[in-house]
Parts: structure tokens; sequence; C-alpha cells
């Protein structure tokens, strides 16, 4: 019985396979890529005067760009870090009821997201008192 269903899914799943061909001759695929293309270079020139502004602001291109990137690893930290609790949270809590190693991985993982969530939330206000304040 499971070898006849197995080879049904095969063949509907033979069968439900469509070829989609790209076609480059229609307008409306111009007017979207032009669109796309201006958008990518809004959002290039925007990022490119933000590193501009770090630069300017720390008085330096090295400076700058460190600035740049701990503001980026700030701002994308936090939602990786809910993710990450999410997940091991779930190993300790439910897959951790029946076997006690997995809930203790889960729990580690989850001391250790919290730690790097905090270490990337700190990090840029650290670098800018020292490289601010110290520096002069």
């Amino acid at each position: 019985m499971r070898k006849a269903i197995i080879v049904f899914f095969i063949i509907v799943s033979i069968i439900g396979i469509n070829s989609v061909y790209a076609a480059n001759t229609t307008v409306e695929n111009e007017i979207i890529s032009n669109e796309t293309k201006s958008q990518l270079i809004e959002i290039k020139e925007k990022e490119l005067q933000s590193l501009e502004d770090y630069k300017e602001a720390y008085g330096s291109d090295t400076y700058g760009l460190v600035a740049y990137i701990l503001n980026k690893v700030r701002v994308y930290s936090i939602p990786i870090a809910f993710v990450g609790i999410a997940i091991s949270a779930i190993y300790q809590f439910v897959i951790g009821i029946r076997k006690l190693d997995v809930r203790d991985k889960g729990y580690g993982a989850m001391i250790g997201i919290v730690t790097m969530l905090i270490i990337c939330q700190v990090l840029p206000l650290i670098f800018t008192i020292v490289v601010k304040g110290w520096r002069g």
C-alpha cells in the first residue's frame, strides 16, 4: 500500500511540473526592471551617504567605517537574536521535556544568544565613548 501511495505522489509530481521560460520581449518587464534598478540605486546612494556621514562624524575613514559596521550589526542583531531565542526555547521547553541533554543545550544556547545580543547592542556605545570621548 505504501509503495502505491509513493508511486502515486511521484506520478502526480511529474505531471504537475511546468516549464517556465523567461521572455525579454515585453515592455512590462522593462518597466519593472527599470523601477527595480532605480530603487537599488537609491538604496546604494543612501547607504553611501550614510557611510560618508559616519566618516565625517568620526573624522577618519577607518573609524567611520567601523562605526557604520557596528551600527549595522546593532540593527540586525535584534531579529537574529529573537529567532535564536525562539529556537533555543523550543529546544529547552518542548523537546527538553523528554530529553534532559537537549534541555541543557537549549538553555546554554539561550544564554549564549542573549549574551551576544547584549554585546552587539553595547559595543557601538563603547566604541563611540572611546573614540569620541578619549580620543578627542
